[in-house]
């Protein structure tokens, strides 16, 4: 990176801080500051609520999946409509009829306290990981470009995030994020213009499609139903379908998003608008990834991607076996465009590519083998070091082939989405701090304007417990995998506590809170124990809360019935 590209990095940030502060500095009521006054029309919300989804880690990392992994990843977003259609029907008019803040509050009116209490405990720890989980996708990409401690870039980009959320709130999160997508949109187009600009000449855009497609990273639709396969179409349209309900339905920074609509049809309007443009979306990153792929194969991919990592275990005793490594890949290239070219030829002349694209596979498979050599090689020079480089393919691509000034407005994507998401998910996290946990637990009789404090206190207090996960944390999974593998864990169980109290209006506070609390013990014996996919922890989860919570029911009243 030169000086423009710093100018616009910084340029880009100090921008979004500066404007969120300004334009919402006067919100001083509780309902200003945690709704936002419902002043929001449907666009707005559907803005919103993508760009909350859309953190940092979906454009570092969605891409490197695409590379290593092709478009399947896609499929995970196939129930995400059916979702949105539910929740627009079914628990939109619910919040708007009881004038919550908070998705939580319905659940003491339909059962009890504790059963509201536990519900808000899972989503602020499922959520509070989380915080962590976007912080660090940032932190590591400044860490990598300054070769600063991770510790000192996360402390930077919290400390931003906070300045305009505790000033402004809801508001403020919601009206910068307009500007955070806008260029979080336009820097991925321009990456993958460039990804395709840079291929040879006599490659079209139709060659490069077909080089992916006879790699098999057009793999968009998987129709095998397969327990321990993350992504296939029936677990996208089923599983899927029970994350999203969770996520958009009683997750809070995405209910802060649409409980902030002026009305309820610019709320239903809002999801419905996301829930249509949000796998379109998804099918952009991940076919930039893709041409980012087909780029790697006519220039040399690194041997490793995290080139700074790499420049630290070369000045330790690894480095003469990494350097042999590095000697053995280069020469592979040499074989590899050999491969490529006849493929490409084979698809000009419309002769059967199958021999090309075998020998192609097979160079692939011993590329494959000598990457995993350096893995080790690295992880023996450094021990307590993260050798798994999938998120820093597409930030080494754009570092290494993009024109200045185009490399600080991709890194000011990563940020740029980075500090919305974090700051939807701090917004969320101290609304049900306060609301479900403080007001109406700890001090129940203040003025509005000391819980307001209070949100602005806790907005600090979650964002420190994010920045101090963020730079413990050692993340073995590509982070777009971490996410959803966190959010699995425990969307299952909420989800199961809402449809009950929506649906099965019999059971009662106590049968629905042990329920949960078994739900909670069989999601983390599957994650420790079996291979089924997380997606699945969905389904588990929320059917044993509902199944359970019937059971436990009818024994409670079987209990209480007095013997004739």
């Amino acid at each position: 990176m030169n000086i423009v590209d710093w100018i616009v990095l910084f340029g880009t940030i100090i921008f979004i801080v500066v404007y969120g502060t300004i334009k919402t500095r006067s919100a001083q009521t509780l309902s200003g500051y945690l709704k936002g006054d419902n002043t929001m029309k449907w666009w707005m919300i559907g803005v919103s609520i993508m760009a909350t989804q859309a953190s940092a880690v979906t454009f570092l990392s969605t891409p490197g999946q695409a590379v290593e992994d092709g478009m399947r990843f896609l499929q995970f977003y196939f129930g995400l409509p059916i979702a949105m259609i539910i929740i627009s029907v079914t628990m939109v008019p619910i919040y708007y009829k009881l004038k919550v803040f908070t998705a939580y509050e319905y659940l003491e009116t339909r059962f009890d306290l504790k059963t509201r209490t536990l519900a808000a405990m899972l989503f602020l720890i499922l959520r509070g990981l989380s915080v962590g989980i976007t912080l660090y996708a940032p932190a590591i990409v400044l860490s990598t470009l300054l070769d600063w401690p991770i510790a000192v870039t996360t402390l930077l980009i919290g400390v931003l995030v906070i300045i305009y959320v505790t000033v402004g709130g809801t508001r403020a999160v919601s009206l910068t994020q307009r500007q955070q997508l806008a260029i979080v949109m336009g820097g991925m187009l321009m990456a993958g213009i460039y990804a395709f600009i840079k291929l040879p000449e006599h490659i079209s855009f139709t060659d490069s499609v077909s080089l992916a497609g006879e790699m098999g990273k057009l793999n968009l639709v998987n129709l095998k139903f397969d327990l321990t396969d993350r992504y296939n179409l029936w677990s996208g349209l089923i599983a899927g379908t029970f994350l999203f309900l969770s996520y958009f339905g009683t997750d809070q920074s995405q209910v802060a998003r649409y409980l902030g609509g002026k009305s309820i049809s610019e709320s239903r309007v809002g999801l419905m608008f996301n829930g249509l443009l949000k796998i379109p979306m998804q099918f952009m990153i991940l076919f930039i990834g893709v041409m980012v792929f087909v780029f790697y194969l006519f220039n040399q991919a690194p041997v490793f991607h995290n080139q700074v990592l790499k420049e630290q275990a070369m000045k330790t005793e690894q480095a003469g076996k990494i350097s042999e490594l590095d000697r053995q890949y280069d020469e592979l290239f040499a074989r590899k465009q050999v491969a490529v070219n006849a493929l490409v030829e084979a698809i000009h002349s419309d002769r059967d590519p199958g021999s090309a694209k075998e020998t192609l596979r097979s160079i692939e498979q011993e590329e494959k083998a000598i990457r995993e050599s350096v893995k080790q090689s690295i992880a023996t020079a450094i021990p307590a070091a993260k050798t798994q480089d999938r998120d820093y393919i597409f930030l080494n691509f754009v570092l290494s082939y993009l024109p200045h000034g185009i490399i600080g407005l991709l890194m000011a994507v990563i940020f740029s989405a980075a500090m919305s998401s974090m700051a939807g998910e701090l917004n969320a996290l101290s609304s049900t701090t306060t609301i479900d946990l403080y007001k109406r637990s700890i001090r129940e009789d203040a003025d509005p304007k000391h819980y307001v404090t209070a949100s602005r206190a806790f907005t600090v207090l979650w964002a420190c417990v994010g920045m101090l996960f963020a730079m413990l944390a050692n993340f073995t999974e590509n982070l777009i995998q971490f996410v959803n593998i966190v959010g699995s864990l425990f969307y299952g169980t909420i989800l199961g506590i809402f449809l009950t109290a929506f649906y099965i209006r019999f059971v009662k506070g106590t049968a629905v809170f042990w329920a949960a609390v078994v739900s909670e013990c069989v999601i983390f014996a599957c994650y420790w124990f079996t291979d089924i996919a997380f997606l699945l922890y969905n389904i588990i989860g929320c059917l044993i809360v509902i199944v359970l919570s019937v059971i436990f029911q009818k024994l409670s009243e079987r209990n209480a019935t007095p013997a004739q």
